[in-house]
């Protein structure tokens, strides 16, 4: 795929990403796009360690999704550290 399709199936999913969590997250459109890239990433890498992907084939779609999520509540968490110190 290309860096451009990449970018575009990042931002899609960042943004049901967002859609799916509760809560306001005030990210503009770059971090939701590195956000859903992320999330493919990790998604990815997770399927390959536990043999549901093979070596240099993507994630899916909710596989995607779900990887956003999590990263998605991990940044609010620690933004939300941040904001109390």
């Amino acid at each position: 795929m290309s860096i451009l399709g990449t970018i575009l199936v990042g931002f899609i999913v960042g943004l049901i990403a967002r859609a799916l969590k509760p809560g306001d997250d005030r990210l503009g459109i770059i971090m939701t796009t590195l956000l859903g890239i992320a999330g493919a990433f990790i998604a990815r890498y997770a399927g390959v360690a536990l043999g549901l992907y093979q070596e240099g084939e993507a994630a899916g779609w909710i596989a995607s999704i779900i990887g956003a999520v999590i990263l998605l509540f991990i940044y609010s968490l620690a933004r939300g550290r941040s904001n109390r110190v």
